[in-house]
């Protein structure tokens, strides 16, 4: 065997005994639920007006969602101290298993809410009224990462 073909085998080898040997090693953490989270500025003097909504409204929606298996859970958070006046003051979350429980889930979604609130169409205007009770400042998808 010439010297070269020897030294090629050899760092293929420990290549894939290091790749191997990379692969086996346990990672730390594993994967946990997926939140999303909502970021939402309350225009002055609607904070009562949509804390009402969310109890009237969005609460049972969500109830339906976990009851249903759509969702594992979700809150609402109040701030308290926005720093800047582009800070959000209230944060919506929703909790699901995984990220593959994101996929086709508006259709799994769409009958429950609209045995609940409605049409399409009527769901539409609802959000355009909420509008003026708050400003949304964006969403986010969070991983957990669970420590073992």
């Amino acid at each position: 065997m010439n010297s070269a073909f020897s030294k090629f085998l050899l760092g293929a080898g420990l290549m894939f005994f290091s790749v191997l040997g990379a692969a086996q090693e346990a990672r730390p953490y594993s994967e946990g639920p997926v939140t999303h989270v909502s970021y939402l500025k309350i225009k002055p003097g609607m904070f009562d007006t949509y804390m009402k909504w969310l109890a009237s409204e969005y609460k049972p929606l969500m109830e339906e969602y976990k009851k249903q298996g759509l969702i594992l859970d979700y809150k609402v958070f109040s701030t308290n101290e926005a720093h800047t006046p582009s800070d959000p003051d209230l944060l919506l979350t929703v909790v699901y298993k995984n990220m593959a429980a994101l996929d086709g889930l508006s259709e799994r979604l769409e009958p429950v809410a609209s045995r609940l609130m409605g049409t399409r169409q009527k769901r539409s205007e609802a959000a355009i009224s909420r509008e003026a009770m708050r400003e949304s400042l964006g969403d986010r998808y969070m991983r957990e990462l669970i420590l073992k």
